[in-house]
């Protein structure tokens, strides 16, 4: 296994605090609404909480996960496609394959959101 550089560990970190963020803002209401929304539901507030926390952890490992798995994948299929240039159609197939991780990630942070 290759040694990862100061680049990115940087670049893994700005991913997840992007994805906490984004994840984050989308709960965001006004005190009005998240009086409603909190008498409605009869969810307590440490639950919420976790649900949070839980939603943005579903999207940042993802976003990670999908970072990894891009650069891995990504190399060898510009590997490839440089010695059999033909094969470019089936090596961007697979790089699209790691980035329905993100997807799937960002997805199921959308379901855990919409349960808090």
């Amino acid at each position: 296994m290759k040694k990862a550089g100061v680049g990115t560990a940087v670049m893994m970190a700005v991913m997840v605090i992007v994805g906490m963020v984004a994840v984050g803002g989308a709960g965001a209401q006004s005190a009005r609404e998240a009086t409603e929304a909190t008498a409605q539901a009869d969810v307590p507030a440490d639950v919420r909480i976790f649900g949070f926390i839980a939603a943005a952890a579903a999207f940042g490992l993802a976003a990670l996960a999908a970072g990894y798995a891009i650069a891995n994948v990504g190399s060898a299929a510009m590997g490839a496609i440089g010695e059999k240039p033909e094969i470019a159609g089936r090596a961007l197939i697979f790089i699209a394959l790691a980035e329905g991780l993100a997807v799937f990630g960002f997805i199921t942070a959308l379901m855990i959101l919409g349960k808090v």
